[in-house]
This record gives C-alpha cells, sequence and structure tokens, in this order.
C-alpha cells in the first residue's frame, strides 16, 4: 500500500502553478535589487486566489529548474497545471495585467476539476 488516498470529489482541485523565474539578485548601489519581492508575491497570491499558487524561482538556487523551462530572458512568468505548460511571458507585467491572464488560463481546468 503506498499510503496515497485516491481523490474523491468532494476533493478541492489541484491548483495550477505560477513560476515567477527570476535571476540572481543584482547589486544596485551596494543593496540587492529584488526582482519580485516577497511582498509582490503575497499580493499576486491574494489576487489570484486558490485557483493558482504562485513560487518564485531564483535562478541562483534553482539553476535546474529555470534552465527546464529555457526561459528567453529573466525574470519571466511560466503557468503549469498538472505538468502542461498553459502560459509564458518574458518580464514582469504588473499583476492587473497578468491576473486575468492567467485566471483565464486556468479557469477551464479549475471549473472541469471542481465539477
Amino acid at each position: 500500500m503506498s499510503g496515497l488516498l485516491p481523490l474523491s470529489a468532494t476533493d478541492p482541485p489541484i491548483a495550477a502553478m505560477l513560476l515567477v523565474m527570476v535571476p540572481p539578485l543584482a547589486r544596485r548601489g551596494g543593496a540587492p535589487a529584488q526582482f519580485f519581492s516577497a511582498a509582490d508575491q503575497a499580493a499576486l497570491q491574494r489576487q489570484l486566489g486558490a485557483a493558482v499558487q504562485v513560487l518564485t524561482i531564483d535562478e541562483a538556487n534553482y539553476p535546474a529548474v529555470v534552465r527546464s523551462f529555457a526561459p528567453l530572458q529573466l525574470p519571466a512568468y511560466v503557468l503549469v497545471h498538472e505538468g502542461r505548460e498553459l502560459w509564458r511571458q518574458q518580464g514582469l507585467p504588473h499583476a492587473d495585467e497578468v491576473v486575468p491572464l492567467v485566471l483565464a488560463k486556468v479557469a477551464p481546468d479549475w471549473v472541469k476539476s471542481a465539477g
């Protein structure tokens, strides 16, 4: 027995993941410059809700993960759900631009999983 229980119809659907891949912290005037702060991540997570889990992937700490997605440049967003890439964006547009795009991409899967 693997110890894993099968999912039931009442279990919440598995959230998609929005990976925010950032380059190693650069120094500006002696202080590290952050591309995507913890506050940015928390604000984006609040806007996306339970449908999407936001994860920051720092290239310095997780180079293999970043390489596996082969982004053309960093920073970049990559949205994945159940092993499939649903959307990708180079650069870090403002959350107000990203949230509707991401929710539109996950809405069909989220509704299907919940139903």
